[in-house]
């Protein structure tokens, strides 16, 4: 039987963070990350990657802020897909207050804020300038560090987990029949916490899953787009350079989904929702939402990540809510100290971190 000291359950960004963080922390241990498809190709390769330093809540405006610095040190360390970008935040004027406490570098109030180009901000709104923003290809990012692993960490793709024996280590068995035994799991399943391997251990979490959607425009970007965020709608208008066109990501109600049944294109409701919502701040964009995508994301009853320990040497990290890039460094963090709080790995030597 193979065995390991961590196993690390998916392949997505918050499990390559994850695997990163345990890899600095803990350089003589046996690592295997167990990824039922390629790395970084499943709900990782649909996200749009961005990152601005923003939170609903303190605990999370904490873990934007760590993050943040995270992943300028990491992307100048790999050389990782990260581009930076202008931004700015539109909202109604007497939603200052709120703007001002939820957007932890948020800088000068402005009237250019038109996401398409040339004309201020719509009647009754107010924009700000939101410096220390870039985006990301995420898969890649995903990819990247995974890749950069290996030789100290073993990959398994295409090694999706069917069954998780609790016992003294835990035994993994794997769907090609091959069966892993770990001292310690960190489950990071991205949105499949429905998978019957660990549906009955997450249950307590109360976790749901909701559908993500975003629209491509046909709409080529100049080079110093900015990325609009419209405060009130929860969404986002962003140039995807490296795509060559602009993407537009709204809230999307519809809860109770699963990765595995939800369309990785939009239907006739999606396109119109997002149209609806555009056209309300430019409206000559609207008309060029014809495609996108559509996947989805776990979120906890508090809309904040979740590390929790389900049994000695047993972590779930996870529940992003559709931030699963721009809070995995912190969610790693979050996760190396449950597993040294609960003396995890006592026969390692565990090495400061950053």
């Amino acid at each position: 039987m193979n065995r390991a000291d961590i196993a690390v359950v998916g392949g997505g960004i918050v499990g390559a963070v994850v695997t990163h963080e345990l890899a600095a922390a803990y350089p003589g241990a046996d690592i295997v990350v167990l990824e039922r498809g390629l790395a970084g190709l499943g709900a990782s390769s649909r996200s749009a990657g961005v990152h601005f330093p923003r939170g609903a809540t303190e605990r999370v405006r904490a873990m934007t802020a760590y993050s943040h610095r995270y992943w300028r040190e990491l992307a100048a360390e790999l050389d990782l897909p990260l581009r930076a970008i202008d931004a700015v935040v539109v909202a109604p004027a007497d939603r200052r207050d709120a703007v001002r406490t939820i957007y932890i570098r948020l800088g000068r109030e402005t009237t250019a804020a038109d996401p398409a180009r040339g004309r201020p901000a719509p009647i009754g709104m107010t924009a700000w300038t939101l410096p220390g923003c870039h985006y990301a290809d995420v898969g890649a990012v995903a990819q990247r560090i995974l890749t950069t692993l290996r030789g100290r960490v073993a990959v398994w793709e295409g090694s999706e987990v069917v069954t998780l024996q609790r016992g003294e280590d835990t035994c993994l068995v794997l769907r090609h029949g091959a069966e892993l035994r770990a001292r310690r799991v960190v489950l990071c399943p991205g949105p499949w916490i429905a998978h019957p391997a660990w549906a009955k251990l997450l249950a307590p979490l109360d976790l749901r899953v909701k559908k993500i959607v975003a629209a491509h425009l046909e709409a080529v970007p100049d080079e110093d787009h900015p990325l609009t965020v419209f405060h009130d709608e929860d969404a986002f208008l962003l140039p995807v350079h490296h795509r060559g066109h602009l993407l537009f990501s709204y809230t999307c109600d519809v809860w109770d989904v699963s990765p595995d049944t939800v369309a990785p294109g939009l239907g006739p409701a999606d396109l119109d929702d997002a149209r609806t919502v555009l056209a309300r701040y430019a409206p000559e964009l609207a008309e060029r939402c014809r495609s996108g995508r559509a996947f989805c994301d776990a979120y906890s009853p508090q809309r904040e990540p979740v590390v929790a320990e389900l049994g000695p040497g047993l972590v779930f990290a996870g529940a992003a809510g559709g931030s699963g890039y721009r809070l995995a460094p912190a969610i790693a963090a979050d996760t190396l100290a449950r597993l040294d709080s609960a003396s995890a790995i006592p026969s390692l030597q565990r090495l400061p971190r950053r």
